[in-house]
């Protein structure tokens, strides 16, 4: 095989080019001067150089360059032809070699969509060239160390590595290693105890002892090294929870309950709603009778949708990734969600994925010139962990960009940072930090129940390929203190995300649920520690099953036997289905472009037997004396257990457990300091501090089902406490979700933080209307250093706690995981992390727009503020956020004093909730009541004055900054005592505080505590503090122009300037919907690989009247469907081919380099009858395809083809970086046929994208796209005027451009999200007039004057 190289210049944007540079000057500080530029090399694997033919080039061209710049790629280094000093360095850094990257799979993917098949590889390095200068302008020499130094900063060296030269080839120099056999009938126990070390087992003296007996007493025999691999990967405590079922011996006496029995017992107290609990991959809850649409033909190629009635569960899973996020946050985080995804889909026979949750906690941050008073400078850190700055920036990047490309909105979470030294001076960090994830997703009742394996069952995995990564990832996560094994061990438990490929999947999976009764899913299970050993024994339970290795498809032809058993490659499930359904599973993988294997058949006879075929022996023979070559085939069996042996029932392990009480001091805060003091630091601290850094990244309106996501308010302040989706775009029924977790208080007590962790989910959960506080289900996730010295009793008492607490309260877990090795060596010494109990709650909601949001509305000017007070009387600051930017801890900490109080409260806001007396809810939480008023007044853009009296006469600062248990509501003035009344009637406290009041950068903050006054200070000041931490995170993960630029801006904010010109209430479409015999018009629903905005475009065009076809370009290649029977195309959104080489590039290829593809567009296009739309993706498609502003130039085609000229190029946002916002657009006069009746309105609408910035060709063109009016949607201000400022415009297009239409108006191309605007309650905020009067959203208008066109242009 042969590579070749193509460089692009530059290799990274502006705004992460200085960020590098000013890295490399940190290192270079003699340097008088230093330039840096960048490019980058494809490096594409051909059989030979002269492999590709010249029309191959062409297309290989157009892939890899840059529209509009002729020059932007070629086949010699850009970085040479600068270089001008022999002391230049060119630093080159890539993926490192030992297995495809995701980003190759999918250019490989568009390459061969483009009829280039002779590509069977591209990885893309980034190269650096750094010149430094001294003082008095001569080249400076940068010696070797210091090379290797800067080479350090600019990679992640778990995932990338330096390339000493340009690469020639892709092979590197494996060494499979065989299977042998452990001399344990020989050697006993010792032989175990070598293979242990060796292949990283992670066994304990008890498995040791065990698993020797096993293979002496019962097997008698040694057992290979697959099989102890196997054991050590299916039986450790990260599979097992050896722990949390074990034998609990506390101080001596043993208790009679399991931790895991304790937990389950919650569920005697609650109500009996679960469908799924304490088993399969998610927990489920009944849910709801709802209207859904599903192809007629799922499947097996184009199908109309029809309505559908369905009874559809509620699920929720939840999981932490926390060891590979330690070691390579982005790598680690991507899998981590990819693991949490498969887990919702194979709940049942296969479900729906909805939505995410994400949760970090991470070590001091050391923010470079953003000092934080409490991080201890003095503290070290492992080389072999990323610091916490990494985890916070990288990890939520990978968390996000999975989500983004998978199609998975993130809609709650939370972010910590710790690290103190307490009571006697012991260290407590996240060194090894905490990834979490959690899965909201829907289940169709009819699939609840996983068929048992039984004899004749087809075993098939599904999704990607078997690569050599995660090898030990189960046995690596379950090591009592991170570093104690070896770091080439934690190398080999890095993993690789591929969200494409499991979007692929879940198309196949989806495909089946729509099958309804046909469903060729008889059970299914998700792939995940442990790999192929793992999923194959659990599918195959107990029946057995015999799996042939030759059946899988590799992604690495050198994979040994061991690594394609235990593997955690991701991407991955495994299903059984009936003999007969082989044919219908592979028409629809092949449809989706999925990957499937059928590995394997269950025997029942109770064995898992992995079947190594042998190369073929050839006898030589022959009869009546004539030669023959006679081939035998030979098998070995590497793995062959007794499922019995391996996932029956096994004897507990018992752990003895002390308590060790915490040495603690009282809080000793500084005597003169003020309320404005202590404001200053606690909104700095990253538990309180807004997350903005975190949530304008993700994408949180994809699906469309999303009713309550994290940002709220007029200015889209990232705040709110509970999640809320709907089960189906057809109804106001679904789920809310909310998280609590204070680990900060459980090093303090443990059953204090647990029982705050549970009553923080609930207050939390609280402003959604829910079906009952009884229905309500909980994840309990446990993070613990629990095997360490008086951690395993502090997390007993912590499950016990958690455990009465539920049982007051009538609420009960499900399901859960732990993490039970969170600790890491450092130096000489163990650094524990604070224990950690995550609660999520989730739970049916009867009406998704009764959720009150956590901003100020001031109803008629001026709201009255009501404080319910569930302290009992406490103001305890231990644990605080005080506490700890003061570097302190304290003795004493806020609890739940009363359970029946807490459950009286949660059950009168229900009531309000639903006579909608409320206007505006918060918990207090951390920070104190202080924080609680504060970030209401931040995301209402408004101010208070507030009056708290002191009781108790304690310090103003206890009755601020106390994070005793409390919610804040806003009410109108007039019904103030009414609704404290309300809750005085249930005996909870509950008063009038103060008032909302002002809107804008003039407004004040005004808080007095026992009438002496303690803050005075203006809103946007305070804000400001608090968008500090936020802002300075974000200058390190996004261009610091554009940072800065928001930073200034956010004060000058006011509200948006939403303006309705038209009624849309009344359509004239509507009356010939509802006619007898209405036929609607078809219109066809594309999308490519990657797309995931489909389904809610398809509901958004039934709705308004349309016969909606599902088509991708896979039915379109093969002649499935032609687009001659309909009257509208409609491009989706996602991220086709992942946007590698460029938004939408795979996706204009396949069609502009398919000839049948082409052709059929080109005839749609012609037709007068027709229109098409473009969102996002599809935007960017009909950019390149020249279907919107095309240069129609001299001698260029009049624009009726599917490939007029390209025009304008959709490129990098200047943000640089995926944004994720609900801005303001303006409708402008223009030919559209879609936007007619709209014209002057301005409107609010969802963004999610990457590469929104509008790039054309020539100024000639943008003159015709204003002069004549193809322009007709653009980003406004609060003025109402189109703008170029960020965020208010998202990816700083020209002018403001948010979409372009043809002059004929037939075909519109946008950036922006109307599918996910069509229903009120998918807006992310609305005035509160609007929302008396507006009744059906106005995006919908759009879709219903395309459906009127069609019917006028028959």
């Amino acid at each position: 095989m042969a590579v070749l190289h193509f460089y692009s210049c530059p290799g990274i944007q502006a705004g992460a080019s200085k960020a590098c540079l000013n890295k490399v000057k940190l290192i270079l500080k003699d340097a008088g001067q230093v330039e840096l530029k960048t490019e980058i090399c494809y490096n594409v694997e051909v059989p030979d150089k002269d492999s590709l033919t010249k029309e191959d080039l062409q297309v290989l061209h157009w892939i890899l360059g840059t529209p509009f710049e002729s020059n932007s790629l070629a086949t010699d280094s850009f970085l040479m032809e600068g270089k001008t000093s022999g002391e230049d360095l060119i630093i080159e850094i890539g993926p490192r070699l030992n297995f495809s990257t995701a980003w190759s799979t999918n250019a490989v993917s568009m390459c061969q969509s483009a009829g280039v098949y002779q590509i069977t590889r591209i990885e893309c390095s980034l190269r650096y060239c750094v010149k430094a200068m001294t003082a008095d302008g001569h080249p400076m020499t940068i010696s070797p160390d210091i090379a290797g130094e800067i080479a350090g900063t600019l990679h992640d060296r778990m995932t990338e590595c330096r390339y000493a030269k340009p690469l020639e080839s892709f092979a590197i120099e494996v060494h499979p290693e065989p299977v042998f056999e452990v001399n344990v009938i020989g050697e006993g126990k010792k032989a175990l105890e070598k293979a242990n070390i060796e292949l990283g087992l992670a066994f304990d003296d008890w498995d040791l002892e065990f698993y020797t007996d096993l293979f002496r007493n019962k097997a008698k025999r040694n057992p290979t090294s697959v099989e102890c691999f196997d054991l050590a990967q299916s039986n450790s405590e990260h599979s097992r929870h050896w722990f949390f079922k074990g034998r609990m011996i506390l101080d001596q006496e043993e208790h009679p309950l399991s931790l895991f029995k304790m937990v389950m017992n919650t569920q005697a107290n609650s109500n009996q709603n679960n469908v799924i609990k304490f088993s399969d991959n998610s927990s489920a809850i009944q849910g709801y009778r709802v209207q859904t649409l599903v192809p007629e033909t799922p499947g097996v190629g184009a199908s109309s949708f029809k309505q559908q009635v369905a009874q559809r569960h509620i699920i929720f899973t939840a999981e932490t990734h926390n060891f590979p996020t330690g070691v390579a946050p982005f790598s680690g985080a991507t899998t981590g969600t990819g693991g949490r995804i498969r887990d919702v889909q194979a709940a049942g026979r296969g479900a729906h994925v909805v939505a995410g949750t994400a949760g970090y906690c991470f070590g001091n941050l050391f923010i470079p010139d953003y000092e934080l008073p409490w991080e201890d400078a003095s503290f070290v850190y492992p080389s072999n962990m990323a610091s916490g700055l990494q985890v916070a920036i990288q990890a939520s990047n990978g968390a996000s960009d999975y989500g983004n490309k998978f199609g998975e909105p993130v809609l709650t979470g939370f972010a910590r940072s710790f690290g103190l030294l307490i009571g006697d001076g012991e260290r407590r960090e996240w060194v090894k930090p905490i990834m979490f994830s959690g899965g909201i997703g829907s289940l169709e009742s009819s699939h609840v129940t996983k068929a048992r394996a039984e004899h004749g069952m087809k075993v098939v995995k599904l999704g990607g390929p078997v690569y050599r990564i995660g090898v030990g990832g189960g046995a690596a996560s379950s090591i009592q203190v991170q570093g104690d094994n070896t770091e080439e061990l934690d190398f080999g438990a890095v993993q690789r995300g591929d969200a494409e490929m499991e979007q692929k999947m879940n198309r196949v999976i989806r495909a089946c649920i729509e099958m309804g009764e046909k469903n060729p899913i008889s059970s299914i299970h998700d792939q995940g520690a442990g790999g192929n050993g793992n999923v194959l024994k659990e599918i195959s339970e107990p029946a057995g099953a015999l799996i042939r290795a030759k059946e899988f498809q590799l992604g690495d032809p050198t994979i040994n036997t061991m690594e394609l058993w235990g593997a955690e490659y991701q991407e991955s499930n495994a299903i059984l289905i009936p003999e007969g359904a082989s044919n219908a599973l592979r028409d629809i993988c092949r449809r989706e472009k999925c990957p499937v294997s059928f590995v394997g058949d269950i025997t029942g006879d109770g064995r898992i037997r992995l079947e190594q075929e042998e190369e073929d022996c050839v006898e030589n023979g022959g009869v009546n004396g004539e030669a023959t070559n006679k081939k035998m085939r030979s098998c070995s069996y590497p793995v062959d257990l007794e499922l019995e042996w391996v996932l029956g029932s096994m004897p507990r392990k018992v752990f003895n457990l002390d308590r060790v009480k915490p040495k603690l001091k009282p809080l000793d805060l500084p005597a003169d300091l003020t309320v404005r003091d202590a404001v200053d630091r606690v909104l700095r601290l990253p538990s309180v501090a807004s997350k903005r850094y975190l949530t304008n990244k993700v994408d949180r309106s994809v699906t469309g089902l999303i009713a309550q996501q994290q940002c709220v308010g007029p200015l889209h302040t990232p705040l709110a406490d509970v999640a809320v989706t709907a089960l189906s775009h057809f109804g106001t029924v679904g789920s809310a979700t909310s998280i609590g977790e204070q680990p900060i208080k459980g090093l303090v007590d443990p059953a204090c933080g647990a029982r705050m962790s549970v009553a923080e989910a609930l207050t939390n959960l609280v402003f959604a209307r829910v079906s009952s506080l009884k229905d309500v289900k909980c994840s309990g996730n446990w993070m613990w250093p629990a095997k360490l010295p008086g951690e395993g009793a502090a997390l007993f008492d912590a499950c016990v706690a958690m455990c009465d607490t539920m049982k007051h309260l009538g609420i009960a877990i499900d399901g859960g995981k732990d993490s039970l090795s969170m600790a890491a060596r450092v130096a000489k010494e163990t650094v524990k992390a604070p224990g950690a109990l995550v609660i999520s709650a989730y739970v049916g909601c009867p009406d998704i727009r009764c959720t009150i949001t956590p901003d100020f509305k001031c109803p008629g000017d001026c709201g009255s503020i009501l404080f319910v007070d569930l302290s009992c009387g406490h103001r305890r600051l231990g644990g605080s956020a005080l506490a700890q930017c003061y570097k302190q801890l304290g003795d004493s900490v806020p609890d739940l004093e009363n359970a029946t109080m807490l459950a009286d409260a949660f059950n009168v806001t229900q009531e309000l909730l639903a006579e909608g007396l409320l206007t505006a809810g918060h918990d207090v939480s951390d920070g104190g009541l202080i924080t609680c008023l504060l970030e209401m007044t931040f995301a209402g853009n408004c101010g208070i004055d507030v009056s708290i009296p002191n009781g108790k006469k304690v310090s103003g600062l206890k009755v601020l900054f106390a994070e005793e248990l409390g919610l804040v509501f806003e009410v109108s003035t007039e019904n103030a005592e009414a609704v404290c009344q309300r809750y005085a009637g249930k005996g909870v406290p509950c008063s009038v505080i103060g008032q909302s009041c002002g809107q804008g950068s003039d407004s004040m903050v005004r808080v007095s505590v026992d009438g002496s006054d303690v803050l005075t200070e203006q809103m946007v000041v305070l804000r400001d503090i608090w968008e500090e931490t936020s802002f300075s995170l974000e200058n390190l993960q996004a261009n610091p122009d554009c940072v800065a630029e928001e930073r200034l801006g956010l004060a000058q904010r006011v509200a948006p300037p939403y303006k309705l010109t038209f009624d849309p209430n009344n359509h004239k479409i509507d009356a010939e919907v509802a006619k007898p015999g209405f036929v609607r018009p078809k219109v066809a629903v594309i999308r490519e690989e990657g797309s995931n905005g489909d389904r809610e475009m398809v509901a958004s065009l039934f709705s308004a009247g349309f016969d909606v076809w599902d088509v991708n370009m896979q039915d379109l290649a093969t002649g499935n469907v032609t687009l001659d029977q309909f009257r509208g195309v409609v491009f989706v959104g996602g991220f086709s081919y992942a946007d590698v080489c460029g938004s939408a590039k795979g996706w204009a290829a396949a069609i502009l380099f398919n000839s049948i593809v082409r052709a059929q567009f080109d005839a749609f296009r012609a037709r007068s009858d027709t229109f098409s739309l473009g969102v996002c993706n599809g935007c960017q498609l009909m950019g390149l395809l020249g279907w919107v502003a095309p240069d129609n130039g001299p001698g260029m085609p009049d624009g009726d083809s599917a490939s007029s000229r390209q025009g304008v190029f959709l490129t990098h946002n200047k943000s640089e970086r995926f944004e994720s916002r609900f801005v303001s657009v303006g409708i402008s006069e223009s030919p559209s046929v879609l936007l007619q009746g709209m014209e002057g309105s301005v409107l609010g609408i969802w963004v999610a994208h990457g590469e929104g910035y509008m790039k054309f060709a020539t100024d000639t063109i943008v003159n015709q796209v204003t002069r004549n009016n193809l322009a007709p949607i653009r980003y406004v201000d609060d003025q109402g005027r189109p703008t170029t400022q960020y965020p208010l415009n998202p990816n700083g297009s020209p002018e403001g451009v948010a979409a372009l239409c043809s002059p004929d108006g037939r075909h519109l191309a946008l950036m922006p999200h109307p599918e996910r605007c069509t229903f009120i309650w998918q807006w992310a905020w609305m005035p509160q007039e609007w929302k008396q009067d507006v009744k059906v959203s106005p995006w919908m208008y759009m879709f219903k004057n395309a459906c009127s066109w069609c019917l006028q242009n028959a």
